[in-house]
């Protein structure tokens, strides 16, 4: 017997790893059932043929100069959108984390927190999640009804949801940090933003400024897909040249897409090894964002605008609570957590396959952007040509995605694994998958698993939003009734959204709770 079979007889959790194995799949076959999950489908001879003649239609792609000016002029905007947005996410989401972080609490200091701030807390965080639960494309949605067509609603879609996000996210990280000095601050009498300053601040700066940078990353996606409901910059540009049949234009825009989040990919590293022109430049980068978009402020912030938000938010009021209704959006809301789940599945498991070359070679990281580079909503468009209306699609979509974004964060987790102890088990002459299982793997298993969980709560609003082009669940329900101004069906879909998403955070809280322990 060799020493790596011998490695993996000695294993005393060899029959509880089977038993989750076993327990995985009596979970995952429901999901497979709700989500018509049937890929094999794509393959048979008509969708190769539909798919092919798509496919071949993106080549060449288009690049007179013409074209390249109208790109570079979109991909501008649409940077700016995202910059913009996340600048007024930013200005959101610092009271909020301030207010949400318990490390920060003054009543806590001698103990346990007040009643009173306790209570301030847990309605700062149910408002935050009402922020976050509702995605982008539908505060969009909201916006062009109020402030019309235009980059206006891109800015303020991403600065409500993403400002809801910041703040639960960076609140974390601050409560994540050691608690010592902060306390030390509090017990002498300094006040909360003191303390956020002097004594939470310069530890948690590298991972504050890292999370930003990949959520201004994710903003630049997210203002692509806004594009398709009016909000200006690549993604209005992708959605006319898909409804035109324009292959070349959808080719090259779908290669800015990959370009731009290469870039991105790029300064988050720059911004991990503290490079200071960068941080100089990002004031400047906010600046000319603000300034080449036309916002028209006065009227957004006017009388005017806020009436019209009045009535049109009015409208949704009281939401519709008919019985066979409320079945019809229970199924849907199963459908979209099924949908969710089973791609974050699938992608947790191929992203880490790919992680583990992607930490090695630049062939896998290209194969990372290009997945992440195209937006869920982009992915789930392209696979209806093969696969059709309904869930399958937005599966697929999701899997697709999320495998781009969590195979780099392991290959950046897998680069930062201490190589002892996969050194000791080759010395020993044991093969290298047993390395990888019993050396490699335990000690980037936690970030695995939060790095999963987290992208779970990413995907239940990815999830809603793929119904948009047809691809099933809660989304496919909301853009049909607000398509005919139906709001008070539209208003009970989006309290479905924003429960589903507070449950998946509750849950996926008590995982990483329990996990980490």
């Amino acid at each position: 017997m060799s020493v790596g079979d011998a490695a993996a007889v000695r294993d005393p959790a060899r029959a509880r790893r089977w038993l989750g194995v076993l327990a995985a799949l009596v979970v995952l076959w429901p999901l497979v059932v709700l989500t018509e999950f049937q890929p094999w489908t794509l393959f048979d001879a008509r969708s190769l043929r539909v798919t092919g003649r798509f496919l071949a239609q993106f080549v060449p792609p288009r690049h007179d100069a013409e074209f390249l000016a109208l790109l570079v002029r979109e991909t501008w905007r649409t940077v700016a959108i995202a910059t913009a947005g996340m600048a007024l996410a930013s200005l959101i989401a610092l009271p909020l984390s301030l207010a949400l972080t318990e490390r920060l609490s003054v009543s806590a200091v001698g103990g346990r927190m007040g009643r009173g701030p306790a209570v301030l807390r847990q309605a700062l965080r149910a408002f935050t999640v009402v922020l976050r639960s509702v995605p982008e494309l539908v505060w969009a949605l909201v916006f062009v009804r109020v402030v019309g067509l235009g980059p206006t609603a891109g800015v303020l879609a991403i600065a409500i949801a993403y400002g809801g996000m910041l703040a639960k996210v960076w609140a974390e990280i601050l409560d994540s940090a050691d608690a010592a000095p902060a306390q030390a601050l509090l017990g002498h009498g300094a006040g909360r933003l003191q303390t956020w300053l002097y004594a939470a601040l310069p530890v948690c700066a590298p991972e504050l400024a890292s999370y930003t940078v990949y959520r201004w990353e994710c903003a630049i996606r997210s203002s692509v897909v806004l594009g398709f409901v009016g909000a200006g910059g690549l993604g209005q540009q992708l959605d006319n040249a898909a409804k035109m049949f324009a292959g070349g234009e959808v080719g090259a825009i779908l290669l800015v897409f990959m370009a731009l989040v290469a870039l991105s990919d790029r300064l988050s590293v720059w911004v991990r090894r503290g490079q200071r022109w960068l941080v100089a430049g990002l004031p400047c980068l906010v600046v000319a964002s603000f300034a080449g978009l036309d916002l028209h402020w006065a009227e957004w912030l006017g009388p005017q605008a806020l009436g019209r938000m009045g009535v049109f938010l009015g409208s949704f009021w009281p939401p519709e609570g008919a019985a066979p209704f409320l079945w019809k959006t229970a199924q849907a809301t199963l459908e979209t957590l099924a949908m969710s789940l089973l791609g974050t599945v699938l992608a947790a498991l191929a992203g880490l396959l790919l992680a583990v070359p992607a930490s090695r070679s630049g062939a896998a990281r290209l194969v990372l952007n290009a997945l992440r580079s195209v937006p869920e909503l982009v992915w789930a468009a392209l696979l209806l040509v093969s696969a059709g209306l309904g869930p399958l699609p937005g599966t697929l979509a999701l899997a697709l995605h999320t495998t781009g974004v969590l195979g780099r964060l392991l290959a950046q987790a897998l680069e930062n694994a201490p190589p002892g102890p996969a050194q000791v088990l080759r010395s020993r002459g044991v093969g290298a998958v047993a390395v990888f299982l019993y050396a490699t793997l335990p000690q980037v298993s936690a970030q695995w698993l939060a790095y999963t969980l987290y992208r779970w709560e990413n995907n239940i609003r990815a999830a809603a939003v793929l119904g948009v082009v047809g691809a099933g669940g809660l989304g496919q329900m909301l853009s049909f009734h607000l398509g005919l101004f139906q709001m008070r069906q539209a208003c009970t879909v989006l309290l479905a959204m924003i429960g589903l998403v507070a449950l998946v955070d509750a849950l996926s809280a008590w995982v990483r709770r329990n996990h980490f322990a």
